[in-house]
């Protein structure tokens, strides 16, 4: 198979199987897009190692709002629909949309009939049993859906403390049966270990937030802001599992911001969205707050951003409105500390993996300083987020001809339900698309989808890893800061440019993120 021959070369970040596709998203410091294009195609498949699949049966609830709907669809009773979903061999043909999300081939013909319902639903309740398109699922979390819902299960298809995280891997054999009050959670056969239990994924309603054992608190969170999120590098290579990637919405900022006080560009930081928190800190320590010039002050004095601020035991640090753009990073030397969830400290939106938005009373930790502080940016960062440059999309045969002109004709404005999963953009006009879906495949942060109104999404780094609208462009690497500093209003250009631009255009963020942090700070007088 392509996947896994890709997988053995090492040099993908992410390699994940849709329905009938393969996306392979290299790294581009370490694989220019044009070679990969060329290994690609000197690639021959490889045979994956072989595994006995698994048989797993997974108890129900036959009782989904959009029964009648699929009965009527099937040509079936409630009493037929169950016994059909019942006596059918299903297979995980993939994993993706949202962590743990099998997507289930075997349907017998008659459900083959059963579409996606015309409006999604905003939330499906996780553990959601569905069918469309010729295919069954299972919701793991809580999440947006158009799938018609015939069912639930108690069963937790995926976990993020425990490896392998997700339940249900491609090629695993699946039965649903009948629920009962005494059947197991989940049987899988033939080892017939239990594998799983019921649970949801982290969720805002917690308790408040304390570092893991061992590691000082740096900072107390009095006011949390409006949406003040911890955000890391964020997860690679998980993608195959349905995990967004997560990580900072605008990585120009995040990386200045850990660059200033000695940190690596994917230390945990605080990500600050419109208005920021007001934070007490538990230990000395030094601090630099990059992007959306906030008014930052310690102790009621204000205090530069894009410098190091050196910050005493007991003080107040409060992050005002963002005046330019949308978010604002503070970075701390040492790299926050919160407990990690699938090998990130990020909190993902779509999915709730993390701690989630900060909450008062948090008490968030500290690394060990490393690194050397610098003393200040060279400039302020780029502020200008009206141009998003872009490549043509992988679905032309989707669009007319005059596609990507037309976007660029004229702005399209930033819709207020944006936010780090899509931006959404209104155009002066719906963008033309032919009618249908695509079979789901393989998504990327910045990729913009046209959804059947017209309406172009970009997605943001909390995207689902599948999906069924066509990607008209994608916005070059060096843009996606932009994405995240769009605001709502906002009017926005998407612009195509060549690969070469692309690859020219990556070189200057670079260049911007080494060479902007200068000076050092004077830790020591004299």
């Amino acid at each position: 198979m392509l996947a896994a021959a890709v997988d053995a070369e090492g040099w993908a970040d992410e390699v994940v199987v849709g329905l009938r596709s393969v996306l392979v998203v290299p790294d581009p410091a370490d694989m220019p897009m044009a070679e990969a294009a060329v290994a690609l195609a000197g690639l021959a498949p490889a045979s994956s190692p072989a595994v006995d699949p698994r048989d797993v049966r997974i108890p129900v609830t036959f009782d989904g709002p959009d029964t009648d709907e699929v009965c009527a669809a099937a040509g079936v009773d409630a009493a037929g629909l169950a016994d059909m979903l019942t006596d059918a061999v299903l297979e995980v043909a993939v994993v993706g949309f949202s962590p743990g999300f099998p997507y289930l081939s075997g349907l017998p013909d008659p459900l083959h009939r059963v579409p996606r319902r015309e409006r999604p639903r905003t939330v499906v309740p996780a553990g959601s049993v569905a069918v469309a398109g010729g295919l069954a699922g299972i919701y793991p979390q809580a999440t947006p859906g158009g799938w018609q819902l015939v069912g639930r299960t108690d069963l937790r298809l995926f976990d993020p403390a425990t490896p392998p995280f997700a339940l249900l891997t491609p090629g695993d054999r699946v039965r649903f049966v009948r629920a009962t009050v005494d059947a197991p959670e989940q049987v899988a056969e033939p080892s017939g270990q239990v594998a799983g239990s019921p649970g949801q994924l982290p969720g805002s309603t917690r308790r408040p937030l304390f570092p893991p054992p061992g590691v000082d608190v740096a900072l107390v969170v009095d006011r949390p802001g409006l949406y003040t999120v911890v955000q890391d590098g964020g997860r690679r290579g998980l993608a195959k599992m349905g995990v967004p990637p997560a990580g900072p919405a605008d990585p120009l900022a995040h990386g200045l911001a850990n660059r200033l006080v000695g940190n690596h560009d994917g230390a945990a930081a605080l990500e600050i969205t419109a208005t920021g928190p007001v934070l007490r800190s538990a230990a000395a320590g030094y601090l630099s707050v990059v992007g959306g010039r906030p008014d930052v002050v310690v102790d009621g004095h204000p205090v530069a951003v894009g410098h190091v601020v050196p910050v005493a035991a007991g003080q107040t640090v409060e992050v005002r409105l963002v005046r330019d753009g949308l978010r604002s990073y503070l970075a701390w030397a040492g790299g926050l500390v919160v407990p990690a969830a699938v090998g990130s400290r990020s909190t993902d939106q779509l999915t709730g993996i993390g701690v989630g938005p900060l909450l008062p009373g948090d008490r968030l930790g500290v690394g060990p300083a490393t690194g050397s502080l610098r003393d200040h940016l060279a400039a302020d960062p780029p502020g200008d987020h009206s141009v998003l440059r872009v490549l043509g999309g992988p679905h032309p045969e989707w669009f007319p001809a005059t596609a990507l002109d037309d976007l660029a004709a004229e702005p399209l404005v930033v819709d207020g339900s944006s936010d780090r999963v899509g931006l959404r953009l209104v155009p002066a006009a719906p963008i033309r698309r032919k009618a249908g879906e695509l079979d789901s495949q393989g998504m990327v942060t910045g990729a913009v989808q046209v959804p059947p109104d017209g309406r172009p999404v970009v997605l943001g780094p909390d995207h689902a890893t599948l999906g069924g609208y066509p990607v008209v462009a994608v916005v070059i690497t060096a843009d996606l800061w932009k994405v995240g500093q769009c605001r709502p209003g906002d009017r926005v250009r998407l612009v195509p440019v060549t690969g070469d631009d692309a690859a020219a255009a990556l070189a200057d963020f670079r260049r911007v993120l080494s060479s902007g942090p200068i000076g050092r700070y004077p830790v020591v007088a004299g």
